[in-house]
């Protein structure tokens, strides 16, 4: 039923070909690139400008989102490899380690293709100078060395769920929700909990987990999570924001919601579909 135990394969990543544009606008609203990096408070067309500076609070630290726009605060120096490199490795362009905020652990499930495309849509995007501030981690969780042993234990390509189960589902479409959550959107990055050295524990893939904006828990989106919500009830939440009981989305999963949004409606059923038909976890 699960899949991990292997990890990342080597990905070919210096004969890649330039991407498309357009496809890459919709993995740029599939991935959340702005709900980190822009300004948190920013609106409309303000949220293509990828200056950071959004904290991160987590029990090892906060952790600051870094400008990504086009200039050369950001990455407007990078190459497509350094950009690749980045979202499946984990790794700088100096050949340094990302800390595991940023959700590579995730993109790395993506296709090389798409992550060329999304690079190809953030170079059209706007320049922002300045740099955010550094991270601020607790010893020994500032020794960014210790972040490549931590990728070689817990870093893995591979889907998370082997198939869809509960269900009788058109399997492409819950494979296309697959994609979609367990790569670009990276929702088991909040939705699922961590061991003590914060890798998701897959076990309990999107059971639930601790929540970091001031306590609380960020909810169970398995089918026991999910118990009385329709495939149609949660592609138009991802829709509107609105749930079945008509009440509307709260907290940091606005934002979420917004780049739900923009998605095709085929992509919102897929990822519906996908989340009714995985195993929910006893408690």
């Amino acid at each position: 039923m699960f899949t991990a135990g292997a990890k990342v394969p080597e990905v070919d990543i210096a004969e890649l070909a330039p991407g498309n544009v357009e496809a890459g606008e919709h993995w740029f609203w599939a991935g959340g690139c702005a709900s980190c990096h822009a300004d948190k408070d920013a609106k409309g067309d303000d949220k293509l400008k990828l200056g950071g500076g959004l904290k991160l609070e987590s029990p090892f630290g906060t952790f600051v989102a870094p400008n990504i726009s086009q200039s050369d605060d950001g990455i407007g120096g990078w190459s497509l490899n350094d950009f690749a490199s980045a979202m499946v490795h984990g790794t700088a362009p100096g050949g340094g380690n990302y800390y595991p905020s940023f959700p590579y652990t995730s993109y790395t499930r993506m296709k090389l293709q798409d992550v060329a495309d999304l690079f190809a849509f953030m170079k059209t995007l706007p320049e922002v100078s300045g740099n955010s501030e550094p991270h601020d981690l607790a010893f020994p969780f500032n020794i960014r060395r210790g972040v490549g042993v931590w990728k070689v234990l817990f870093m893995d390509a591979n889907p998370v769920i082997a198939g869809p189960v509960g269900l009788d589902v058109d399997t492409a479409l819950w494979h296309r929700g697959r994609y979609l959550v367990e790569g670009a959107g990276h929702c088991g990055e909040c939705h699922t909990p961590r061991n003590f050295l914060g890798a998701p524990l897959l076990w309990q893939w999107l059971a639930g987990a601790p929540s970091f904006e001031g306590g609380g828990k960020v909810p169970d989106i398995t089918p026991a999570g999910l118990e009385g919500w329709s495939v149609q009830d949660i592609a138009y939440y991802f829709e509107t924001g609105f749930t079945p009981d008509y009440d509307s989305v709260g907290g940091s999963m606005v934002a979420v919601q917004e780049n739900l949004a923009k998605l095709a409606p085929e992509d919102r059923e897929a990822i519906a579909v996908y989340l009714k038909a995985i195993p929910s976890v006893p408690e």
